[in-house]
């Protein structure tokens, strides 16, 4: 995790929670590991630790950290999969609805959609290929 929470746009303890959920989509925080405490984490980012504690309870409360009294936090088994779930909604929602309004707008249809897409995603990756600075994914 890097050290600064700065979105003025979101709270702090959501930020702390999708800090945590990051972790755990991207592998650094394995399911049944042992998560951050709520000290940690304030110490950490130099926040209040009830504003962490907020953060990590909303994980508890979706069912994505569980308290082991005088253990710890940990990363429930299956933790990662209702994330990625979840992620894939909000990405459906976000931004897979507007662009079939939109396509539908224009007349498109899914085969259509589907070309732009794939045409769109290889001059991507040829962009991507040819500039060194890209990030390799």
């Amino acid at each position: 995790m890097e050290p600064t929470v700065i979105d003025e746009t979101k709270p702090l303890f959501t930020q702390i929670a999708e800090k945590v959920e990051d972790s755990i989509l991207n592998g650094t925080l394995p399911e049944l590991s042992r998560a951050p405490s709520t000290n940690e984490l304030a110490s950490f980012y130099s926040i209040n630790p009830a504003t962490a504690a907020k953060g990590i309870n909303r994980l508890v409360d979706k069912g994505v950290l569980e308290k082991r009294r005088g253990i710890g936090m940990f990363v429930t088994e299956g933790a990662r999969a209702l994330l990625i779930n979840e992620h894939r909604t909000t990405f459906s929602e976000n931004f897979i609805s507007p662009l079939l309004g939109e396509a539908n707008r224009l007349g498109l249809g899914s085969e259509d959609v589907i070309a732009l897409i794939e045409e769109r995603s290889r001059e991507l990756h040829l962009t991507t290929a040819l500039d060194p600075t890209a990030a390799k994914g």
